[in-house]
């Protein structure tokens, strides 16, 4: 990226993300895509749906075998033609409950399911890839006003993973939870979103959530994370770490994405370290920074009352690579309905 292009990105940033409260999505317009042949992904949609109450008119069942960790385009289509045909006009966005496969081709699951299999969001070799309309937007029904149902994973190996990851979901709602973000500074290529850093902090001033940039690879022993931001193959001291409910936390590596580890960190430690919700790429992004969350905006955005996964979808202007995970219903600044006298 030119200095000309992230200055002017910056300011693009900056002046979108003023201080507004948000109308938060909720579970009335969100569909929940179970696949009857996978038995975590059938427990984990009546968790949820349980949890979160969502109207069994929302609720989407699809039926494949899930041997694959990715799927053709062929194979996908099959699986988008059955949730369009039950999706209905009020439904804004997904929540998908399985984890793998995680990836269709060159898109990520939650973008193909999102945009519908589309190679303007792919990318070969370094390339940069078609930009979301949602990106940054003040659409609050993105399907009514932008054809778009962004998409994110209940991500987890397990019913008890999951299971911990929606309850901390709930616990989150309208929590306003005394938590710090953390923006970590580190050595070398995945660095390069240390250069939003101060803008993210302007964009939390008056929030009440404290921010620290540091230069270091790795935060330990805080017990107060909301918001984590680094660049990283993997990231030490998960372990020592206590997210409050509702955490945002990804590293930037080219396959955070991938539920099965190769030598990278999958965003999945994340959520199984107690964030809420999570970033990771499926395919090599090269080192954009539009393929990546903005923190100023997801932060901006999620203290001002979006939900999780309005926030981090905004936050992301080529999302074709990514895949978002966590509980997309999460809202800790959301401002609770005014009482009718």
């Amino acid at each position: 990226m030119t200095v000309l292009r992230a200055v002017l990105w910056l300011i693009l940033c900056f002046g979108a993300v003023l201080p507004w409260h948000a109308k938060a999505l909720d579970q009335m317009q969100l569909g929940v895509i179970v696949n009857t042949r996978d038995p975590l992904s059938v427990a984990v949609g009546d968790y949820y749906a349980q949890q979160r109450r969502i109207p069994f008119q929302n609720m989407i069942r699809v039926s494949f075998t899930p041997i694959e960790n990715v799927l053709t385009r062929a194979r996908f289509d099959l699986i988008k033609a059955q949730i369009d045909e039950q999706t209905l006009p009020h439904i804004q966005a997904y929540a998908i409950t399985w984890t793998q496969p995680y990836r269709v081709e060159c898109m990520s699951i939650t973008s193909a399911i999102a945009f519908g299999f589309d190679p303007a969001f792919c990318a070969d070799e370094c390339k940069p890839t078609r930009v979301s309309p949602y990106f940054n937007s003040s659409a609050s029904q993105p399907h009514a006003q932008m054809r778009i149902r962004p998409a994110m994973s209940l991500a987890a190996a397990s019913f008890e993973n999951a299971k911990a990851l929606i309850d901390r979901g709930v616990a989150a709602d309208g929590l306003r939870p005394a938590g710090k973000a953390y923006l970590l500074t580190t050595a070398g290529p995945r660095n390069v979103r240390s250069a939003l850093y101060p803008l993210a902090e302007k964009v939390l001033l008056g929030s009440r959530v404290p921010v620290q940039q540091l230069e270091q690879n790795a935060l330990f022993d805080e017990k107060d994370v909301l918001f984590y931001f680094i660049g990283a193959q993997r990231v030490e001291g998960l372990d020592t770490l206590g997210f409050v409910p509702g955490a945002i936390a990804d590293h930037l590596t080219s396959a955070g994405g991938h539920p099965v580890e190769s030598g990278q960190m999958s965003a999945l430690r994340w959520l199984e370290a107690g964030a809420t919700g999570s970033y990771g790429t499926v395919v090599e992004p090269c080192n954009f920074l539009e393929k990546f969350p903005h923190p100023a905006i997801v932060m901006g955005r999620y203290v001002r009352g979006e939900t999780l996964i309005e926030a981090y979808w905004k936050s992301v202007a080529m999302p074709g690579q990514g895949w978002f995970i966590g509980d997309p219903l999460a809202a800790p600044f959301k401002r609770p309905p005014k009482k009718i006298n």
